[in-house]
């Protein structure tokens, strides 16, 4: 009898578990279906941390989009229709109508009011002013004037600027450029592209892509940039580089367009702008500053030690005037590089303290066949580093470097220090 009674009881036991067992399993679905409607939930609420968009000819690369209502060239017909007839300096492109080339085939007039056509229909002129105006001293004239204006032009800008108050987003679109010179005089085209920078932080670095032997490119790209609140906006500005692309050497810089954001107003909506392509002569004006370097030879040892002490009057690398300097040092032996070395970077200084120390092995004896070269190069995090100056140490130097060197022969195991100014790169 009590073996029975016992054997009852285990036998309630299975089902006891499998309930609770059950119970657990349901409850642990349902959290974990609740985790992740929550974390969706979040993630479409939250706003993105900044991050900017890529845009190429209308095709967006990143999974989310602004808005589905203004898209760019999509909607500027029915803007048209709803909106009066009013005359704007602004541009206004058909993205449809482009060739294969991606350029755009120039406008033909249309006929218009009376009083455009009496304005553009030209009056006659008396005969002294046909005279005068047929004279060959007006000739030469005319077409000197036409030749310089021809070399002082280097092209129109065409872009547009935007604010999405929904995602804190600020929208550049480069649309095209019109009038490039040519920098290639063989094919007498250019490779253009164009690097925009957002100062004066000099953080935001994008560039677009190389349109082939064109003087007209249509880059039509969209550049999105996520996190700026519309309160910076205004103290924001715009830096766009012009450059050709060269395979074989460094890329041509056409010229640079300067846009601050102090005046415009992005509450309306887009804004469809133009401006002037002008030269880039930034550091032709303020030289390339200078380098003082310390130098001793150890004859005992056949060692040269370098000592990169400091750098100053560095010209500004672009229109902000922050530039983050470092120093290249290469040992040649012959012309021919052995060895190199490079300082740490400083951040935003025109003036850099290095004390940086390197020793070099010297691989014959004397240093009738040693020279070094210094490069003070900026740091570009989104494009090639540029090199701000030069500077030649060796037995066949001019200058000072030449009188540095001469001086560490003639007296070693001591440490030599001088000034030296830099050269062009």
């Amino acid at each position: 009898a009590p073996i029975t009674s016992s054997r009852e009881e285990f036998d309630e036991i299975p089902m006891v578990v499998g309930i609770f067992s059950a119970f657990g399993l349901v409850f642990t679905v349902s959290l974990f279906a609740w985790i992740c409607c929550q974390r969706k939930s979040s993630k479409t609420n939250k706003t993105p941390p900044y991050k900017f968009v890529h845009v190429l000819k209308g095709v967006d690369i990143y999974p989310e989009n602004l808005s589905s209502k203004k898209k760019f060239g999509a909607d500027d017909n029915t803007e048209a229709k709803n909106k009066p007839v009013v005359p704007k300096p602004a541009l206004h492109l058909d993205l449809e109508k482009r060739d294969l080339n991606g350029n755009f085939p120039k406008a033909n007039l249309k006929a218009g009011s009376p009083s455009d056509i009496e304005n553009l229909t030209p009056k006659p002129f008396s005969e002294r002013e046909q005279k005068e105006s047929t004279s060959p001293d007006s000739l030469k004239s005319s077409s000197s004037l036409c030749s310089v204006e021809k070399q002082d032009k280097l092209g129109t800008l065409f872009f547009s600027l935007e604010y999405n108050f929904e995602k804190k987003a600020f929208v550049v679109n480069i649309k095209e450029a019109r009038g490039l010179p040519a920098m290639d005089e063989q094919s007498m085209t250019s490779d253009p592209y164009i690097k925009m920078t957002i100062l004066p932080e000099k953080k935001h670095k994008v560039k677009t892509r190389v349109l082939r032997k064109t003087l007209d490119p249509a880059f039509d790209e969209t550049f999105t940039f996520y996190g700026i609140p519309y309160s910076q906006i205004q103290d924001l500005v715009l830096h766009f580089i012009i450059l050709s692309f060269d395979r074989f050497s460094r890329d041509d810089i056409i010229g640079e367009v300067l846009i601050p954001l102090s005046g415009i107003e992005l509450v309306d909506g887009r804004m469809l702008m133009n401006r002037e392509i002008i030269k880039r002569n930034v550091r032709k004006s303020s030289g390339r500053g200078e380098l003082l370097i310390s130098l001793c030879y150890q004859s005992t040892t056949n060692t040269l030690t370098v000592v990169v002490l400091k750098a100053r009057h560095l010209p500004k690398a672009d229109v902000s005037g922050l530039s983050d300097p470092y120093v290249k040092v290469n040992l040649y032996h012959a012309k021919k590089r052995i060895s190199k070395k490079k300082t740490h970077v400083k951040k935003c200084t025109p003036n850099a303290v290095f004390n940086e120390l390197f020793v070099f092995d010297i691989p014959c004896e004397g240093l009738e066949e040693i020279s070094v070269e210094f490069l003070v190069l900026d740091s570009d995090r989104g494009s090639r580093n540029e090199v701000i100056g030069r500077l030649i140490l060796g037995a066949s130097a001019e200058g000072t470097g030449g009188e540095h060197w001469k001086e560490i022969c003639e007296y070693p195991r001591r440490q030599i220090a001088k000034w030296h100014m830099l050269c062009d790169g």
